[in-house]
């Protein structure tokens, strides 16, 4: 079971990566005011969703304690992220609050990740 966790968890990081980095990558445009969320913003916030569900369930089915709080947590500020991201990835541009909102969640998202013990 702790390989397949441990899958999983490497993975959720791909995630986080794909997000993140699609973030970074914009962070030129987003400055001119030209900003669009990509493809890879969308895939990681859904590979996030999946194998961070994936997760607490394994983690529950191998008697692994699970803080539900923090867990919510994550999944409130992830579904804030995805439905931002699906909902304006059609659009050229995306207003640069929007955008910045959508990096500083994600970032929120690493920090609580790490830090909430």
């Amino acid at each position: 079971m702790d390989v397949l966790i441990h899958l999983f968890v490497g993975l959720h990081i791909v995630g986080i990566a794909a997000l993140l980095g699609g973030f970074l990558t914009q962070m030129k445009a987003m400055g001119q005011g030209t900003a669009r969320f990509v493809p890879a913003m969308l895939h990681g916030a859904l590979t996030m969703l999946v194998t961070g569900v994936a997760l607490v369930g394994l983690n529950q089915a191998d008697d692994q304690p699970v803080d539900n709080i923090k867990i919510g947590v994550k999944l409130a500020l992830l579904i804030v992220i995805l439905g931002l991201v699906y909902v304006k990835r059609d659009e050229e541009k995306v207003d640069r609050g929007l955008f910045g909102l959508v990096g500083l969640l994600t970032t929120a998202n690493i920090f609580i990740a790490v830090l909430w013990t």
